[in-house]
């Protein structure tokens, strides 16, 4: 929680987008969303949104597309998409529309 209040999904975001052809800048930064956005507890449920709101769903599908034979991108950003998308109420199911939008 404390790297989210410290601004790491915003920092997360400008590096994908800073960032988009350098595979282990990529990986570091899937790896980095998905321990921020890890928990099903309420301010783990925010920080899920809040990177989605960022449009870190979109970058981290990005990534695995612009790298497809890099496996430590493919292995973290799936995981990343995993736990951004978590969730079974409203907001849960919009975040995984979306990544199921993005590619």
């Amino acid at each position: 929680q404390r790297a989210a209040d410290a601004g790491a999904i915003e920092a997360i975001v400008a590096a994908l987008q800073a960032h988009p052809q350098v595979a282990d800048v990529q990986q570091e930064c899937v790896w980095a969303m998905a321990s921020v956005c890890a928990g099903t507890d309420a301010a783990a449920l925010a920080r899920k949104q809040r990177a989605a709101d960022a449009g870190g769903i979109e970058l981290v599908v990005a990534a695995l597309q612009a790298h497809p034979q890099e496996a430590g991108v493919q292995e973290e950003g799936c995981r990343a998409l995993g736990n951004v998308c978590f969730g079974s109420d409203a907001a849960g199911r919009a975040r995984q529309q979306r990544a199921a939008d993005a590619g």
